[in-house]
């Protein structure tokens, strides 16, 4: 009879794209099956490692114990380098599979997702460290990740540790609302998007004056109404002008954001200010991008395609928090973050089926099939 272990297995499995095991050959992740009897018991492997967060060795004798592989540490981790390619494209078979809407073309723009977060290994001698990495949309391709200490100067999220190239253009949270950050982009000749943070980008008017934040605000007085504002970053040399491009909120956004901040208060937080109240009515991004190119809806919308994902990046937030991530070679550590980020995926793939498709919690392995016998 089935155990629960592989019961779940299972389950999880007919949640994968159709195909992905032939999509381990296409991209080179099995070239022999040595030591492993076939390719779902590699993926399964693999799972374990990045799902789990076992070390590599912890990885090799949790498999034996399951009965899926007798490999050393040594092979878990020439084939998680080895999986690269075949966890990516998974991630973006199942990211094509949320029904992801992307704006229009971005005259030829690289577009980029960048991120951190941090990592806690387990045990008592496990380190805490903060991942930068950069994801291009819509594929999902890793194209910077880099490692440091949680901790110390200059460890913190900042634009500034991203390199970019003219034609990027960079899409990030409030965490990232820096002035040094967007100056150093704007350097390399890349363009940003990002959510404002009032306490860290100090704005002016084109005269120098401080812009008048709220006042300008307050004119979108309707759901939906979107506002776009020239303004220069106090203090910046050269001066780096730019936009401001804002939407008011839904009553019932601008209710879920207040209970937000307030909820934060009741947990021992700091009593919110009423401006910042005022600020959770409306959506409000920095960029430097053009009013010729992009006006300000299709910049929203821009920061919207982040929004769209951001769950599955809370997701994989949420998962990297406990992990052992392969510290000294980029090609497993970034097969490392797109594992990661295929678990994020499978996992609201799944909490979506549960609720809303099925009364069991996951799909029939055959449903052409089942249509077909229909029929008679």
């Amino acid at each position: 009879m089935e155990n629960v272990a592989d019961e779940n297995w299972q389950v999880l499995l007919s949640l994968f794209p159709p195909g992905w095991d032939r999509l381990a050959f296409r991209h080179r992740a099995v070239a022999r099956l040595r030591g492993f009897p076939s390719v779902e018991a590699l993926l399964r492997t693999l799972m374990l490692h990045v799902g789990r967060g076992y070390s590599l060795r912890e990885t090799a004798t949790q498999a034996k114990l399951a009965g899926l592989a007798e490999v050393s540490d040594v092979t878990v981790f020439n084939r998680l380098r080895q999986a690269e390619d075949w966890l990516h494209r998974l991630c973006q078979e199942l990211l094509q599979e949320t029904g992801l809407v992307l704006p229009a073309d971005p005259a030829g723009r690289n577009v980029r997702l960048l991120d951190g977060t941090l990592i806690k290994e387990p045990g008592r001698t496990g380190g805490l460290w903060r991942i930068h990495y950069s994801l291009q949309i819509p594929t999902l391709t890793c194209d910077h990740l880099e490692l440091t200490s949680a901790a110390g100067a200059g460890n913190g999220e900042t634009l500034k540790r991203f390199p970019a190239r003219p034609g990027d253009l960079v899409l990030a949270d409030r965490g990232f609302c820096r002035a040094a950050g967007i100056e150093a982009l704007h350097r390399q000749g890349a363009d940003v998007i990002v959510r404002l943070n009032t306490s860290n980008l100090p704005l002016d008017t084109l005269n120098r004056v401080p812009f008048p934040l709220l006042m300008r605000l307050r004119e979108l007085s309707e759901a939906g109404q979107v506002g776009d504002w020239p303004v220069m970053i106090r203090g910046s040399t050269p001066p780096l002008e730019g936009r401001l491009c804002a939407v008011r909120k839904s009553q019932q956004a601008i209710l879920k954001g207040q209970r937000r901040i307030q909820r934060k208060a009741q947990q021992g937080g700091p009593a919110p200010k009423p401006e910042t109240l005022e600020y959770a009515c409306y959506v409000v991004v920095f960029t430097t991008l053009w009013t010729v190119e992009f006006p300000a809806r299709e910049v929203l919308e821009w920061y919207r395609l982040r929004w769209q994902i951001e769950l599955v990046f809370k997701r994989l937030k949420t998962l990297a928090q406990m992990g052992h991530l392969p510290k000294y070679e980029p090609a497993s550590a970034r097969a490392w973050l797109y594992g990661k980020l295929l678990v994020a995926l499978l996992t609201q793939k799944l909490i979506h089926l549960g609720r809303a498709v099925s009364p069991w919690g996951y799909p029939l392995r055959s449903v052409q099939q089942f249509q077909s016998l229909a029929r008679f």
